[in-house]
């Protein structure tokens, strides 16, 4: 009756739920905590067995890890049942009063100690209980704390769990039944009760990619390559199985043919057989690793106009190809031994390269194409001999058959560069050569005549490259090869210079443009120089109708037109232009060279004598336009400083020869520093250059021609040079607001100008001419490069966004979004070649390489994946 009336009995037995789930949570927690080692050590074994390590490491070691593991599974088992402990009904109540506020149960259990006979007393703890136990009513059961971070802070747990988890999804359960195998007796025991018994397996090699076969599912006659191994296995009694074969060739150290274990690799066909109880035979067929091919597909090499060499060949293999190489060898039998190469030459090694290989996919059949440029090799142009090799897996090599031909390299179609990189060529093929070299170059720019020298900066590079060449020769030990490579690529690039120019006028670079086209007609150009060419002389000419038009822009609108009448006129705009050169284009590329060159001279005289008119609203000139014309006459201005420095660097190099070279530099490129426009037009600065050409003949007249009289024009010079730097500091600062990067580019390109023309005035006043011709030279690249990016900038502004708002004058043609423009009459889109450039093979070349890629991820959809393979079936 007394535990009826305690108010906690009354309380438990409403919590039953709760204290029955506290109290396993208990259990739960002391278990975990005090087995926590044996259960990952299970864990730990099961993965091991579960993955095969036991087939993987001798019995020995299977044993050994057994009885460790067995030791300290005993240890752990023994530790945790000594900590392992059933939780008390106490310790369950204190857990849940823990978690409660007040904790109610203890206080439930309490008695009254003092004031028992007093009735207000007993009333206050009555009501204290009932508030106690109302607490108590509400009382849930209490998670149990899993967390094992201070027994097991490496988280051993959780790699044991890990192991497990990998072993179910990669392992098999059935591998444990190997362990059993190894008991002493167990397996015998068994053996014996079935009879004797066997397995095996073939294993291909892993580079063929073929499966694993299982013998007890073969019969009759196998076929497997060379080199699978072959894994046997016999239980029961010893001596009962005994294996024969003659497909391994062993002899010699031969194991016993009744060994439990048989491993040995098929190097040939024959006859496997298992003699005893239940003994099978097979016929084996070894099938050799045939070696690689590869060929060379001689129609279908290309050479890019930079000298870019693209070689298709074919590789094939009957479980893939590897990797590959090319060879190229000189032919000396074919080389017109004369000149620079009747010289011995001197020893060198063959070109090798690197095949590429496909990045995915199959390589046992596959089309792939060899790209590299060789054309700075000494060998360039001479007869070669090409041979590929290929090499499989299995170490095999396989050869094309030798391909004669002509080593691809760049084409140099101006003369004077032509003749820079056949010298180049000499003195690589035999320092014996460098006299002679020296002798030709010096030979071939002798006085040299209008046109020879695109620039004043190509002629200076040659006179140096001459003067160190027949120092290096002269001196007592003679050209080092490390000198030799030093000149050798001081030419080359000397010779890309002359042959891709530095002119800065419109009209003579288009005429240069021009010249080179034809000259590669006439030479059987490729179709890739003829289009590299053709693209440039389409830059050229717009070139030129952008300096034409500034040209007509700065004369009186109003006089314009008045010397012609309408009828004698032919109007031509910027489309007509374009069908002509296309016109140009679509001959040569049909093989009529006659005709192009015809057309392609028509096209020059009408752009010679071409007059630029302007329409309705172009009379006013904006304050960009003012601003390009302020470019353009400091342009040329310092065009003429650079011409004068050139001519006073002549003169210390050939004393009393500057009369005769003048004649030849007359006119060419700033009118001999008299301030001339490009075109023969007299500038805005020409008051300048005359006064610089009365300076010079008073100076000549005035003083003997010796070190101070050169001094005193260079002073000039470096005066002139700091006052044209000053106008184009106040030019860049008074540009109007241009934005975009265009805008930021032209800002960036004058700056550039600027501290280049400093420069140039330093070294004039340093007596350096070479190098302020250099600086010179720079600021002049400068220069034009940011007027290039002033006019896009401008144009962006005319036509904001691509919108195809018609704010340009009428019948000027818009671009489109794409850059395309509108056409004319029914013509829809632009008359531009959009598949020419320097850049479009290489283009092409990145295009098909992230083809290729995409098309190698499994995950994109199928219908993606379909889409790419016809890509790269079609190209």
């Amino acid at each position: 009756m007394a535990d009826t009336r305690n108010p906690l009995n009354t309380v438990t037995a409403r919590l039953r739920r709760p204290l029955a789930l506290t109290w396993a949570g208990l259990i739960a927690e002391r278990l975990v905590r005090a087995f926590w080692p044996v259960w990952s050590l299970l864990a730990g074994a099961a993965a091991l067995v579960m993955l095969g390590v036991q087939d993987m490491v001798s019995i020995e070691a299977v044993w050994t890890g057994l009885m460790l593991g067995g030791l300290a599974l005993v240890i752990f088992a023994a530790r945790g049942a000594s900590r392992f402990h059933f939780p008390t009904r106490a310790e369950v109540l204190a857990r849940l009063d823990a978690t409660l506020p007040g904790r109610p149960l203890a206080a439930l259990a309490d008695t009254q100690a003092v004031g028992a006979q007093d009735t207000g007393s007993q009333a206050l703890w009555q009501a204290h209980q009932a508030r106690m136990a109302a607490r108590a009513a509400e009382a849930k059961a209490v998670e149990p704390d899993l967390r094992l971070s201070r027994q097991d802070p490496f988280g051993l747990r959780y790699v044991a769990l890990l192991g497990l988890v990998v072993a179910l999804l990669f392992g098999s359960v059935w591998r444990a039944g190997s362990v059993a195998d190894m008991v002493p007796g167990a397996g015998r025991g068994a053996a014996l009760a079935s009879g004797p018994t066997w397995e095996g397996w073939i294993e291909p090699p892993a580079y063929t990619g073929l499966p694993s076969l299982y013998l007890a599912d073969q019969s009759g006659v196998i076929e497997v390559p060379e080199g699978s191994e072959i894994t046997l296995r016999f239980y029961g009694e010893v001596g009962a199985l005994s294996l024969s074969e003659t497909v391994s060739g062993r002899a010699g150290d031969v194991p016993p043919a009744t060994g439990t274990e048989q491993e040995f690799t098929i190097a040939q066909d024959g006859e496997m057989r298992i003699d005893g109880p239940g003994g099978r035979s097979w016929q084996v067929e070894a099938i050799a690793d045939a070696a690689p091919a590869v060929q060379v597909l001689e129609g279908e090499a290309k050479t890019a106009f930079d000298g870019q060499m693209s070689q298709p060949f074919d590789a094939r293999d009957d479980y893939g190809v590897v990797t590959g190489g090319a060879v190229f060898e000189l032919d000396m039998d074919r080389i017109d031994r004369r000149y620079g190469l009747a010289t011995e030459p001197e020893p060198r090694q063959p070109i090798r390269l690197d095949l590429p290989m496909p990045l995915a996919g199959d390589r046992s059949d596959f089309t792939e194409t060899l790209i590299e440029n060789l054309s700075e090799h000494p060998w360039a142009h001479l007869p070669v001999t090409l041979r590929l090799r290929v090499e499989d897996a299995a170490g095999q090599e396989g050869l094309s058959e030798p391909v004669e031909m002509d080593l691809p390299a760049r084409r140099f179609f101006n003369p004077m560069a032509a003749a820079v990189i056949e010298q180049r060529r000499d003195l690589l093929w035999s320092r014996d050569n460098a006299t002679r070299v020296a002798r030709v170059l010096r030979a071939v720019s002798y006085q040299p005549r209008e046109g020879l020298f695109r620039s004043e900066k190509a002629y200076l590079r040659l006179r140096v490259i001459l003067r160190q060449l027949e120092a290096m020769t002269d001196s007592g030990d003679g050209l080092s090869g490390d000198e030799r490579d030093e000149i050798a690529q001081a030419l080359w690039d000397l010779g890309v210079l002359l042959e891709d120019g530095d002119v800065g006028d419109a009209l003579e670079r288009m005429r240069a443009a021009q010249e080179r086209l034809s000259e590669a007609m006439k030479n059987d150009a490729s179709e890739e120089e003829i289009a590299r060419l053709m693209q440039e002389l389409r830059d050229a000419t717009q070139d030129y109708l952008r300096q034409k038009m500034q040209q007509a822009q700065r004369e009186d609108p109003e006089n314009s037109g008045d010397q012609q009448s309408a009828e004698n006129m032919m109007q031509m705009n910027q489309q007509d232009l374009q069908d002509m050169m296309d016109r140009i284009q679509e001959l040569m590329e049909q093989g009529r060279f006659a005709e192009a060159q015809q057309a392609l001279e028509e096209f020059q005289k009408m752009m010679e004598n071409m007059q630029v008119t302007q329409g309705e609203g172009q009379q006013g000139q904006s304050p960009g336009q003012q601003a390009m014309e302020g470019l353009a006459e400091t342009l040329r201005e310092q065009q003429g400083l650079s011409d004068q420095a050139f001519r006073d660097l002549q003169e210390q190099f050939n004393p009393g020869a500057q009369s005769g070279q003048s004649q030849g530099n007359e006119g060419q490129s700033g009118g001999e520093g008299r301030g001339q426009s490009h075109e023969g037009q007299p500038g805005q600065g020409g008051q300048g250059g005359q006064q610089q050409g009365q300076g010079g003949e008073g100076q000549e007249r005035a003083e003997d021609p010796g070190q101070g009289g050169q001094q005193g024009a260079e002073g000039e010079l470096a005066d002139r040079q700091e006052a044209l730097r000053r106008e184009l500091e106040r030019q860049r600062q008074g540009l109007p607001g241009l934005g975009g990067e265009a805008g930021e580019a032209a800002r960036e390109a004058l700056e550039r100008a600027e501290r280049s023309m400093e420069g140039a005035e330093e070294a004039l006043r340093n007596d350096d001419l070479a190098g302020a011709i250099d600086e010179q030279a720079d600021a002049m690249e400068s220069l034009r490069e940011g007027m290039r990016n002033m006019g896009e900038a401008m144009a962006e502004q005319q036509n904001p966004g691509g919108q195809g708002q018609q704010d340009g004058p009428p019948g000027q043609a818009q671009a489109d979004p794409l850059g395309r423009e509108a056409g004319q009459g029914r013509r829809a889109g632009t008359q531009d070649n959009l598949l020419q450039g320097e850049d479009v093979y290489r283009r092409a070349r990145d295009l098909l390489d992230e083809i290729r890629r995409r098309s190698g991820e499994g995950d994109r959809p199928d219908v993606e994946l379909d889409y790419l393979e016809r890509l790269l079936d079609r190209f």
